[in-house]
């Protein structure tokens, strides 16, 4: 069997789904989403989720908090943390001075985890969910120093990368299907009992 590792740029896929009037399907089990990609011959043996938290305001941190315990519940699924840095901006036309969060580190950990990976052996094939062209040279690398391994790129909704696309060994964009069958039931009980309930804002 083709062993698959998938890694996922969450705000790339956010934000796709996002644009793309999907709100409803902000409710995603990951590992199920994974599973639904594979082709014929393909295993999943991992999945890896790559994010940082937000900050404010507090209705968007408890609906993040909800969703990533949703994810923790699932087995075979690992979560990589960001963290989002202020930087100045200046209004081009009052000149007044703010700063706006940027989320960082996804790409690096992308790249870290990829390559260890390969290096380690873990996956015959890499399928990168994602359309941030800067994860380019880690594609590169991977098939560079592995040349018996595959990176596919599956695009988010409303995301394309021509680099990336030029990159890998295959690309696909995910559609409305894949996505819809691949939703949490509204109610996902952890381990200990705890019952999560899907935010009634992603309905």
């Amino acid at each position: 069997m083709d062993r698959v590792i998938t890694y996922i740029d969450g705000f790339n896929l956010y934000f796709g789904l996002k644009d793309k009037g999907w709100k409803r399907y902000y409710w995603l089990n990951l590992k199920k989403l994974s599973e639904k990609i594979l082709i014929k011959e393909q295993e999943l043996v991992s999945v890896k989720y790559f994010t940082s938290r937000v900050s404010s305001p507090p209705t968007k941190v408890k609906r993040q908090g909800i969703f990533i315990e949703a994810l923790e519940s699932l087995n075979d699924l690992e979560i990589f943390y960001g963290k989002y840095q202020a930087n100045p901006y200046t209004c081009s036309k009052c000149r007044q001075i703010s700063k706006i969060q940027n989320e960082k580190m996804t790409d690096v950990n992308i790249a870290v985890e990829m390559l260890a990976d390969a290096y380690q052996d873990k996956f015959d094939t890499a399928i990168l969910i994602s359309a941030d062209s800067d994860l380019k040279a880690p594609i590169q690398k991977v098939l560079e120093l592995f040349p018996k391994k595959r990176v596919t790129v599956a695009f988010p909704p409303s995301r394309y990368s021509f680099e990336l696309n030029k990159s890998a060994s295959a690309s696909f964009t995910l559609g409305r299907k894949r996505i819809s069958e691949s939703i949490f039931e509204d109610e996902v009980l952890k381990s200990n009992g705890y019952k999560l309930v899907k935010p009634v804002e992603w309905n």
